[in-house]
């Protein structure tokens, strides 16, 4: 288990990481690193079709990657009255976004964390992580240390904490409709 500095220094180097979330054990990398980003692909046998959802701690850190100016102020505040919290938002990608985070698509799911560890985790980086569950393509995510390692290997850099508890992964909500596009339990 390593802590966030170490993590930190991870990411930096293009690695793919794990670390705790909401409902389960997350693996990130750095936005930013089509590497790294591919080597998260590999890892899950997921298709880079996909896309991926963006977590951070502040929203100014999402304006490099998100299309802010697609939003007019309702639509900014029904996301705003639910983050920081447990809702994705899918908003229309920069035209600098590369392909590789939003897959086939011309928006970007993003996401500010409540939950603390991801918080400090994001701040510590600088910017915010590619966020997506811990598991192979298809298969039950992680929801503890032990089951990251089971899925992943014994030397697999996972940042230490315990998830907070929570069943379902993260709403995922389109910014502009409003529409609801993947359910979450709130417990």
């Amino acid at each position: 288990m390593l802590n966030i500095t170490q993590i930190v220094t991870l990411l930096h180097k293009q690695q793919v990481i794990a670390y705790p979330t909401e409902a389960m054990f997350g693996l990130g990398c750095d936005p930013n690193s089509e590497k790294a980003v591919n080597k998260l692909l590999a890892l899950k046998r997921r298709s880079d079709q996909k896309g991926f959802i963006l977590v951070a701690a502040t929203y100014e850190v999402l304006t490099y990657y998100i299309d802010d100016s697609s939003l007019d102020i309702k639509q900014r505040e029904r996301i705003f009255s639910l983050w920081p919290g447990h809702v994705t938002w899918v908003i229309p990608a920069n035209a600098n976004t590369p392909r590789w985070l939003t897959g086939k698509f011309s928006s970007l799911a993003v996401r500010i964390s409540a939950f603390e560890p991801v918080r400090r985790l994001c701040l510590a980086f600088g910017k915010p992580i590619v966020s997506t569950s811990a598991n192979l393509s298809g298969e039950s995510p992680a929801r503890n240390i032990n089951e990251v390692r089971n899925k992943f290997g014994a030397k697999f850099p996972v940042m230490d904490g315990l998830i907070e508890g929570r069943i379902y992964p993260s709403e995922i909500r389109d910014a502009l409709s409003g529409e609801l596009i993947r359910k979450s339990n709130k417990s």
